[in-house]
């Protein structure tokens, strides 16, 4: 094994660290405040007694530290991938609409589906959670494969941002109408889940939801070499035996899957696929997939574990809304890189 390929191991190792860290902060700190020695014994008994804090425990806080982990974790994929495919250093699933598209699709089905609908997030049955899952995922890779055609027509970065601003608006746009001839039951309903949190998974979601978030991860492994490959090069890698439009179909269908379970369970979540891919390029200082998306895995689901820290701190009366908490870190952790990195967005006329 060379040196260079050593090189990454302590970070990984460091970022390891850190996100068992605060994973077990997560078990640890909440709003119900509980003496670090009831949690040991609760985590040594291995099963939820019935008591209040094995409850807390088990039901609360073990469920919605994983949904944290996974939900960082697969939006920062999506993130990388993102920017790979577009070459745009501002590119992710919300800059571009297609958490919006997501959203659109969670907003239709509980808000024109009857007061019933409303109750879909606090239901437990499979049937509930695989029309959410659909409804989110149709409307993320509608706006995918639409903005996929708008990189082909307009290939300056700046003018596919703005479009991709403007598909945003538009969504947003059909959003209000549809809040317009809700009813208030489903209104309420969507407004719970437009904030963001990692509860609404919960227990009995947690292993559908588990299992789903990690075949979208462990499918985007299988794109790395092809993905560095076109990092040098649209043709280039075409001549290295490269399908570049299966490529690129495949790596869309993975983010927008991703972006689509993960927005219908934890809601539109901000900022964690924008900024965790520029986190990860300045801690692994590589432009290679393979260090940074291991990275970005890291990264992304300890960002996520912290936001949920801060969204649940002791002494507040329930969690805060996790979107506030990650547009509050990852919003100056953008505009420092655009400071930082002026030269990517000037062009020559």
């Amino acid at each position: 094994m060379s040196e260079a390929s050593l090189r990454p191991l302590p970070l990984i190792l460091l970022l390891t660290t850190l996100l068992l860290l605060f994973f077990v902060l997560n078990l640890f700190l909440g709003s119900v405040v509980i003496p670090p020695k009831e949690i040991w014994t609760v985590l040594l008994q291995h099963s939820d007694s019935g008591s209040a804090y094995s409850q807390i425990v088990y039901q609360y806080r073990i469920p919605q530290a994983v949904t944290a982990m996974l939900s960082g974790a697969g939006l920062a994929v999506a993130g990388l991938y993102m920017q790979t495919l577009f070459r745009n250093p501002l590119a992710d699933p919300s800059v571009l609409g297609i958490s919006s598209g997501a959203s659109l699709g969670v907003a239709l089905l509980l808000l024109f589906s009857g007061s019933a609908a409303g109750s879909l997030m606090a239901a437990a049955n499979l049937a509930g959670q695989t029309s959410l899952m659909l409804a989110a995922f149709a409307g993320a890779v509608l706006i995918l494969l639409f903005i996929t055609w708008l990189s082909r027509a307009l290939p300056d970065m700046v003018s596919l941002l703005i479009a991709g601003m403007m598909i945003a608006y538009v969504t947003s746009a059909l959003v209000g109408i549809a809040k317009y001839f809700s009813q208030k039951e489903d209104l309420q309903a969507f407004v719970l889940w437009g904030m963001g949190s990692f509860s609404n998974v919960g227990l009995s979601r947690l292993p559908f939801f588990s299992t789903m978030v990690l075949l979208g991860i462990l499918a985007s492994f299988f794109l790395v070499k092809p993905l560095n490959l076109m990092l040098i090069g649209e043709r280039y890698a075409a001549n290295l035996g490269v399908n570049v439009k299966k490529v690129r179909f495949y790596s869309l269908l993975v983010t927008g899957f991703l972006t689509a379970i993960i927005t219908a369970y934890a809601g539109p979540v901000a900022f964690i696929g924008l900024a965790v891919p520029h986190l990860a390029r300045i801690v692994f200082r590589t432009g290679s997939h393979l260090i940074l998306l291991p990275g970005c895995i890291l990264i992304g689901a300890s960002m996520a574990l912290a936001c949920n820290l801060l969204a649940r701190l002791p002494g507040l009366d329930g969690n805060l809304p996790v979107n506030a908490i990650t547009s509050l870190i990852g919003a100056p952790m953008v505009i420092w890189f655009i400071l930082k990195h002026k030269h990517l967005f000037h062009r020559n006329v």
